[in-house]
């Protein structure tokens, strides 16, 4: 590994703007993006076909792309989020890609990294426990059955998703029915990914709204603001190679917004030329909250989307599931580059026919890639395809001024192709009560499983004409977005009979055993 020194000066990035954690990590100052052009580089939007349980390499495609076009002489730089550590000692056991395209140093970053994830879980329940003191106390005069503010831990925990704090009494609190939800999946993880100075993070915070409330006027914007401030800086990194990555915030994507920070997106968009940026899960989820709810938010609209597929995705979900998504992402203006990720399992005919159907069917850009076992030299004509298909001028699905009502419907039926959208009595109360207070242009977040196109996991494929429940709905006036949960989608996941934290352990040198690398 470089010297994050190193890395920083091949960017251009001043010493002064540099906190080091050790020698190969660091946070770059917010300060830099006032000696930042706006904008100089292409946004690179990667997202992919609704996946395996396995996954389908989209993290190796962001680092492998990223490395390929600084292998044909572009200046680049890879933005992702942080991995949580659910999915890690859970599912997935690292998530910071793998072979010779990950990020480095793969094992700090899978585990606490610069600790950002343990300042949004104190922010998010230091929030809770001000609402509970302040009911304990008669200072906030709203209904408790109204206020939803869950609080959040960075693990894999089913047992807390419905809890009843405090057992009454004087010492004890007031009773009150709540939950937890994982840490990528609460208000202030999004609140982090989505500010874009520390000035808009005190305004967010300030839209929280708790009951009928909002923190703004319970006088402790401050202190909540001063544990996210530190946080709010963007974590450089670097490749198997030495090339620059930003990795920063970590938002789900089936249950919140799913993508880099905009501090680091618009970070990396003033020093390099490409920005490959990846979004969560399918192209139904990461990529349409992309153009949905970050690009309204931030103005940072993408050049060109890279859809990953593979052999074996193709094989569980069919061809209409790609073809399905490369239609999607059409929708939203933008040109489509197909990869496919190459697995050593895959046969030259297997690769060759989904090409050709790219190509005759689809009509679409595809390069085949081997950026796993070869790194960058791996992607090279992924990353010619990519710089020859920039351009077209993206759009949201929506307008703002949609009621919200019809955002789901709208994202229901012409993303996901359902025949029928059902709002359940609970989601349709909360909704039309939002609509009535303001909240109306608000974009909606849609909370659903990232197996299917449906809010069933088990219609895998290219459905269509299904019945789309939403069952029910939260604001999130911080992030600015309503979240309509669909089905019985769960902002908590659970482990799994056998999880990732059976293989996990740590030798006697101090190397992390079982995570990628």
């Amino acid at each position: 590994m470089k010297l994050i020194t190193a890395v920083a000066d091949s960017l251009g990035i001043p010493a002064e703007f540099l906190h080091s954690y050790g020698p190969h990590m660091a946070k770059v100052q917010l300060g830099l993006l006032n000696q930042l052009p706006p904008r100089r580089g292409k946004l690179v939007l990667v997202t992919g076909i609704t996946p395996t349980v396995h996954g389908e390499g989209k993290t190796v495609t962001t680092i492998g792309l990223t490395q390929a076009l600084a292998h044909i002489g572009m200046k680049a730089v890879a933005t992702l989020r942080q991995p949580s550590l659910g999915p890690v000692f859970g599912q997935k056991g690292g998530a910071t890609g793998g072979g010779l395209s990950q990020v480095l140093p793969h094992d700090r970053i899978n585990v606490h990294f610069t600790g950002d994830f343990h300042a949004v879980a104190a922010a998010q329940n230091t929030l809770a426990a001000l609402i509970d003191s302040f009911l304990q106390h008669g200072q906030l005069a709203v209904d408790p059955f109204t206020i939803d503010w869950p609080r959040a831990v960075d693990v894999n925990d089913r047992s807390l998703r419905s809890v009843i704090t405090g057992l009454g009494g004087r010492l004890n609190g007031q009773p009150r029915e709540t939950q937890f939800v994982i840490t990528a999946a609460c208000e202030m993880m999004a609140i982090l990914a989505l500010a874009d100075s520390l000035e808009d993070l005190r305004t967010r915070i300030g839209n929280i709204v708790v009951g009928s409330a909002r923190v703004s006027d319970m006088g402790i914007t401050g202190s909540l603001v001063m544990l996210l401030a530190d946080a709010l800086h963007p974590n450089l990194v670097q490749t198997t190679d030495g090339t620059p990555a930003f990795v920063h915030a970590g938002p789900f994507a089936n249950i919140a917004h799913g993508t880099a920070s905009v501090t680091s997106l618009r970070m990396a968009l003033g020093l390099a030329d490409y920005v490959v940026n990846e979004t969560g899960f399918a192209a139904d989820l990461g990529a349409e909250k992309f153009f949905d709810i970050v690009m309204p938010a931030s103005g940072l609209r993408p050049d060109v989307a890279v859809i990953v597929a593979s052999v074996r995705a193709v094989a569980a979900n069919g061809r209409d599931n790609l073809a399905r998504h490369v239609e999607n992402l059409r929708l939203f203006g933008v040109p489509v580059v197909v990869t496919i990720n190459r697995f050593p399992a895959d046969t030259t005919a297997e690769l060759d026919d989904l090409r050709a159907y790219c190509a005759d069917s689809l009509g679409v850009a595809c390069a085949v890639s081997d950026l796993y076992g070869q790194g960058g030299a791996g992607g090279v004509e992924l990353a010619e395809k990519v710089v020859a298909s920039t351009g077209g001028a993206a759009v949201s699905l929506y307008p703002p001024e949609m009621e919200l009502t019809e955002k789901i419907r709208t994202v229901a039926t012409r993303i996901y192709r359902a025949g029928k959208v059902s709002i359940d009595a609970v989601a349709a109360k909360k909704l039309a009560k939002l609509q009535a207070t303001g909240f109306g242009h608000l974009p909606i977040c849609m909370a659903k499983t990232q197996y299917s196109f449906s809010d069933n996991p088990k219609l895998t494929g290219a459905p269509e004409g299904f019945e789309f429940t939403v069952s029910d709905a939260y604001l999130r006036g911080g992030a600015g977005f309503v979240t309509a949960v669909a089905g019985n989608m769960s902002l908590m996941p659970g482990l799994g009979k056998t999880p990732a934290a059976l293989t996990l352990d740590i030798g006697a040198d101090g190397r992390m055993i079982g995570l990628d690398g």
